[in-house]
């Protein structure tokens, strides 16, 4: 590949730094968010409260940041809540069964990998849009997981194991560690990585990057396999903070996790975002629950209100690459 090539397809530095104004502007929605909340409940600034906000965030965030880069490449990944379901259910009974959390926590992690990987095959090689890939896959899972468990419930984990989700280190809960690692992580790779360049090449303008010579077919296995295996990821902090598992743990998990994705400012149509954006969606959609609990208003609102800002961000996605246009 030339560097002409190179420079025609890769994300030049000015459109990073578009992203970043993108994220500034969601901060600042983060923030006002947070100042009405402050107003209108006295137990939002607890630090109860505000450690449980960023607890659940970072929930939100795990599933999130792997989807992020599928829809990087305007793809999407609707089978990620059951594969939460399913790697949560099967590693729980290899902890029961042996006694062992770092097996549980491998297989955990191995089963969503696979399970993504099996999405990306779907993808690349059968060429079936993402959309019907992942959508049929959500239904294999859930199929398989409820076969599996028989209607039974997986409890009782060693105190070890339930540490990751429920322990706390120097005040903090331990996944706001794990979140400050994966987003680390996730922004490097997709912004100071090749392979993440490729990605927003992908996604901006998949011909003209398979014709550069980026290899698109093992860049979406790639990522495929990335989102599977933060759903794996989830799947572990989950199960060790319920201290259970059953058939539907997932079944909540999927439009949250997208929504953070939309909020955050990542494209549907692909090319346009970024980890760190997405991890700003996850506490603006869970600083918009809280509110919600805080304040008494019936949870079976909420899934009204997460569907209205994944409407909203969709809408505002569209205009916004209309005016670019």
């Amino acid at each position: 590949m030339t560097d002409i090539t190179k420079e025609a397809i890769m994300p030049p530095r000015s459109f990073l730094s578009q992203d970043a104004i993108q994220v500034f502007y969601r901060l600042l929605a983060a923030l006002l968010i947070c100042a009405v909340l402050a107003v209108l409940s006295d137990s939002f600034l607890s630090l109860g409260n505000i450690l449980n906000v960023l607890r659940q965030a970072s929930l939100t965030f795990f599933i999130a940041s792997g989807l992020t880069l599928v829809v990087l490449t305007a793809g999407l990944d609707l089978s990620v809540g059951a594969n939460v379901a399913l790697s949560a259910c099967i590693a729980g009974t290899v902890i029961h069964k042996t006694g062992s959390p770092a097996l549980g926590i491998l297989t955990g992690l191995a089963c969503g990998g696979i399970v993504g990987l099996l999405n990306g095959i779907m993808v690349t090689a059968l060429r079936i849009p993402s959309f019907i890939a992942t959508y049929g896959m959500l239904w294999v899972l859930n199929g398989l997981t409820y076969w599996y468990m028989a209607g039974e419930t997986l409890h009782g984990f060693p105190a070890g194991f339930r540490q990751i989700g429920s322990g706390y280190l120097f005040g903090l809960p331990i996944p706001i560690y794990l979140l400050l690692v994966f987003l680390g992580i996730g922004t490097l790779f997709a912004q100071r990585t090749i392979w993440g360049q490729e990605i927003y090449a992908i996604g901006a303008n998949p011909v003209a990057a398979r014709l550069s010579g980026i290899p698109v077919a093992r860049r979406l296995l790639l990522v495929y396999a990335v989102s599977g295996t933060m759903a794996g990821l989830a799947s572990i902090i989950f199960l060790s903070r319920l201290n259970s598992a059953e058939a539907d743990i997932g079944e909540s998990l999927t439009l949250p996790a997208i929504a953070a994705v939309l909020i955050g400012g990542t494209s549907l149509f692909g090319g346009v975002g970024t980890v760190f954006g997405t991890f700003i969606g996850a506490l603006i959609l869970t600083l918009v629950l809280n509110g919600m609990n805080l304040l008494s208003v019936s949870a079976n609102w909420q899934p009204l209100v997460t569907g209205i800002i994944v409407i909203l961000a969709v809408w505002l996605d569209m205009k916004t690459r209309r005016r670019a246009q």
